[in-house]
């Protein structure tokens, strides 16, 4: 007999559309590479939540000041070098590979000459350089209708560098987390647990805004303000769940360097955690739950759990609750090693992308959208 339950979420998460993800990705696009600290940047934060709000979710934003030291400029664009992760538990190492020590290999990083990207038009709007300064970052939320004091966090960051439009680092997440707050906030949805679709700034800069998150609110999580109220402005987290590029997924590049232009046969969506985390083992019964949530929602690819999750804004969280990343690929083993020639790259555009490479976003989607109508308690009235 089929689980009244399943067949429920089946239904919620069967409203999400391949064509209305591909045109949130390409709304995103008109601002190029929404890069931190310009007015690409602030404009995209702004139509973000003009969207959110029109599907009845109500925003909120984060403010926060980023004001790192000087760096030298780079020769060719007069800019600071992009952010280079620091190495933590031997998780990652700079250079080729990542952490792939053996196999096919090729060195990554940020491109930061404007000539190489041959589109004049998107050369120039990605031309005003960041400044240091005041930021902001939206989120808005599914109250719960008998728990509301407590949340599982959905998010994706916003901005994006390299002279591309970001489209898939990380529009593609970005989207994600867009269309699940428009389900989500249907009318005829309930949750008994609330939900908060986050959009942070500030992650190709080192996570800045993610952590600027869990700095400021981290201490307010489950208190009911005003006393009595029975509104909870940070509800206790439950879990924090992170996309970050979902499209990808073509194989490692070919001893010659060249590159399959075709998805690959074995694509399939990666829920990563971190073993080292102090909530590791929580985190993986986590991701094989996401798994399974795959398994019963997601129409066309599989999933693979791995315990490399690095470089991503759920990391702040990790050792607060149970922390996942969901990606096109391992992001230590594949995306380190080079295996997305898009990566921070001019190439990172819209039309780079077939309907494969963005229905692997939507499944990581219906993945995610499955398992939190889940675990939030997802019902749709009459």
């Amino acid at each position: 007999m089929p689980d009244s339950r399943d067949e429920t979420v089946r239904a919620l998460v069967g409203r999400l559309d391949l064509e209305r993800y591909k045109a949130t990705i390409k709304g995103l696009t008109q601002f190029g590479d929404r890069r931190q600290g310009t007015e690409r940047n602030r404009k995209a934060v702004d139509w973000i939540e003009a969207q959110l709000r029109s599907y009845g979710c109500p925003t909120e934003r984060v403010r926060y000041a980023y004001d790192p030291p000087p760096r030298p400029p780079d020769a060719r664009s007069g800019e600071p070098p992009p952010f280079e992760p620091v190495l933590a538990s031997g998780e990652v190492r700079l250079g080729p590979g990542g952490s792939r020590f053996r196999g096919i290999q090729r060195r990554t990083g940020v491109n930061t000459d404007p000539e190489a990207q041959p589109d004049a038009r998107l050369r120039e709007l990605n031309r005003e350089p960041a400044t240091n300064g005041p930021r902001e970052e939206v989120y808005c939320t599914k109250v719960g209708a008998t728990r509301p004091q407590e949340m599982y966090i959905v998010g994706a960051h916003l901005d994006g560098h390299g002279w591309g439009e970001a489209a898939n680092d990380d529009g593609s997440g970005t989207a994600l987390v867009m269309e699940l707050a428009r389900i989500f906030s249907m009318p005829d949805v309930k949750t008994e647990r609330s939900i908060r679709f986050a959009l942070w700034n500030n992650e190709e800069t080192g996570l800045d805004g993610a952590r600027a998150y869990v700095e400021q609110r981290a201490g307010l999580q489950g208190k009911e303000d005003p006393p009595g109220s029975g509104r909870y402005p940070e509800p206790r987290w439950l879990a924090m769940v992170q996309h970050d590029m979902m499209l990808w997924d073509h194989g490692m590049p070919r001893a010659n360097g060249s590159w399959s232009p075709e998805q690959r046969p074995e694509a399939d969506v990666n829920i990563e955690f971190q073993s080292t985390a102090q909530r590791a083992d929580d985190a993986m019964k986590l991701a094989f739950f996401f798994r399974t949530a795959n398994e019963k929602f997601a129409t066309d690819y599989p999933a693979a759990v791995g315990p490399h999750m690095t470089n991503t804004d759920s990391t702040p969280f990790m050792d607060f609750v149970p922390a996942l990343s969901l990606r096109e690929n391992e992001r230590g083993m594949q995306t380190g090693a080079g295996w997305n020639p898009t990566w921070h790259q001019p190439i990172d555009v819209y039309q780079t992308f077939s309907d494969k490479d963005f229905r692997l976003g939507l499944n990581a989607a219906q993945t995610t959208g499955g398992a939190v109508a889940l675990l939030a308690g997802a019902t749709l009235t009459q």
